[in-house]
């Protein structure tokens, strides 16, 4: 197969390489994917430094989320729940390659009409925005939501699934280019989180200047939507995307009886695997009914497992918009 193994931390984007590699052998519970896309995500970029929380041991294969098709299925299952042919998103170690192994738990089937490109980045950002709003946060038809960052992967997410359970949407970006891509995944209004005072602005597009009743934050920005965030109100914290770890000023939390909710997503399986089946069976539904779209960042196209670093060069600039995805075509249509 081909990869992007790492063998030492590098310095820069331009050191992925591209190698070709024995094809990888699946322990008796896990299934072999043929990668037809794989998603980018920003814990990539620290991944490949050596900078992340989970660092596997050298020499490994980076990239963690894609999508595909079963070559194989578990020996250790007599009856698993997919089989050879089917088409698979999920999420694990080594998905920038032509080929990956994988648990059960890890994959979810492709729902209809969609593509690999499209279902690539599902598994971590979808589930996220899903449980932040819906389990965390309650979300309720009439209330007014604040995404930060809504032209993000997670953002876009949230944006949608805010808008299918009724809420009016008020989201942040930083440029025009992402004001409209949130107006196009069903954003009513937009803000400009770089300019000074934007929580007067908020809270000026809430009945009454009462300011918002949730606000989904991927970025660490807690003090300042307390600012906008009505008596009573939700705060969701998904993430630090800015990078700083804040420091919370409680007076505030406590004066407006705002309640701080925290959503990683990863410790559901272990914790409460009981609501990952009832957060992708709310999710699947939605798609059928049309109301959860692909947030696939569709302003230029990343062909090929040798497109990675600049596709990922683009996801550290902050230059993209919803998933950055590449395609990684099999071996039979690299030579056509």
């Amino acid at each position: 197969m081909r990869a992007i193994q790492v063998k030492e931390y590098v310095q820069g984007l331009q050191d992925l390489t591209v190698a070709d590699l024995p094809n990888p052998i699946p322990s008796p519970d896990t299934y072999l994917i043929a990668v037809h896309a794989a998603a980018t995500n920003f814990f990539d970029l620290l991944q490949i430094r050596g900078k992340y929380q989970n660092q596997p041991p050298l020499p490994w294969i980076a990239g963690a989320e894609f999508a595909g098709v079963i070559l194989s299925t578990p020996s250790s299952e007599k009856v698993p729940k997919f089989r050879k042919g089917d088409r698979v998103f999920g999420s694990t170690q080594g998905s920038y390659a032509t080929q990956v192994c994988a648990r059960e738990e890890s994959l979810m089937p492709i729902p209809p009409g969609w593509n690999f490109l499209e279902a690539a980045g599902l598994m971590v950002t979808a589930p996220t925005a899903y449980a932040a709003l819906v389990l965390e946060a309650r979300v309720r038809k009439g209330e007014y939501v604040l995404v930060h960052a809504a032209a993000g992967g997670v953002g876009l997410a949230a944006v949608q699934v805010a808008k299918a359970f009724g809420a009016t949407v008020i989201a942040t970006a930083g440029s025009k280019r992402k004001f409209q891509v949130a107006r196009d995944f069903g954003a009513d209004h937009t803000v400009d989180y770089n300019q000074e005072g934007w929580m007067e602005e908020v809270k000026k597009l809430t009945p009454k200047g009462k300011g918002v009743d949730v606000v989904f934050d991927p970025v660490g920005m807690v003090n300042t939507s307390l600012k906008c965030t009505a008596w009573g109100g939700r705060i969701v914290i998904v993430g630090f995307a800015a990078g700083n770890i804040e420091k919370v000023a409680m007076n505030r939390v406590l004066l407006k009886n705002v309640g701080l909710l925290g959503l990683y997503w990863g410790s559901y399986a272990k914790e409460a695997p009981e609501l990952v089946e009832k957060v992708w069976e709310g999710l699947f539904q939605l798609m059928k009914e049309r109301r959860f779209k692909a947030t696939v960042y569709t302003d230029r196209e990343f062909p090929g497992l040798e497109s990675v670093g600049g596709a990922l060069d683009r996801l550290g600039k902050r230059e993209t918009w919803g998933k950055t995805i590449v395609s990684v075509p099999q071996a039979a249509e690299s030579k056509l």
